[in-house]
């Protein structure tokens, strides 16, 4: 695993305990995961988007400026949220977006994912808060980077409410992927002068 890590945090009044996700949690984070591919983002598995599904520990607890982060309640894995230092690919992604997000100083938030009957209940916001925490005690991370699928409900508001816009591949020529890309400031950091369901995939 990971040297850098993020220390368990308290379970909250409804009983949901946020802490790093160990080999023996795999199994529940991946449920939890492709119950969102299948159900919210409708594309099933795509081998190509979804190879750290398949093998998360691999893509997250065992790099060291990487994690994975879940949400357990009764014993059950009913959130996820990860962090990995790829930035997005051009091709398909604008190159400009590729170029400004490099991969190594960009870390990408990714599969923050909450199950069905949990929603609403500030998990998807802690997740966020813990990773941002998670992406500055790393170190070496010079942006916070992610995109996400507008036609998943709920998803473009919530992201709007936290971070900024960079591009909006719906207002391109032909519109694009689709997807919002966006930023996040580092904690305690202001976002970078620019253009103003987290998938690591693209």
């Amino acid at each position: 695993m990971g040297t850098t890590t993020i220390a368990p945090v308290g379970a909250d009044a409804d009983g949901y305990l946020l802490r790093p996700a160990g080999p023996q949690d795999i199994g529940g984070a991946r449920a939890v995961m492709l119950d969102t591919v299948y159900r919210d983002l409708r594309s099933g598995y795509v081998p190509r988007w979804h190879a750290d599904i398949i093998d998360p520990e691999a893509a997250y607890l065992r790099p060291g400026r990487c994690t994975l982060l879940v949400a357990e309640r009764g014993g059950e894995i009913v959130a996820t949220g990860a962090v990995r230092d790829r930035g997005p690919q051009a091709p398909p992604n604008p190159q400009w977006v590729a170029d400004r997000f490099p991969s190594g100083t960009t870390a990408q938030l990714c599969r923050i994912y909450v199950a069905p009957g949990h929603r609403r209940r500030g998990l998807a916001r802690r997740m966020v808060r813990e990773l941002c925490d998670f992406v500055a005690r790393a170190g070496g991370y010079e942006a916070v980077y992610l995109h996400t699928d507008p036609a998943v409900p709920g998803a473009e508001p919530f992201w709007r409410s936290l971070a900024r816009e960079v591009c909006d591949e719906r207002t391109l020529p032909g519109g694009g992927q689709g997807i919002v890309h966006f930023e996040l400031p580092l904690p305690g950091d202001r976002l970078r002068d620019g253009a103003a369901g987290a998938h690591p995939h693209r």
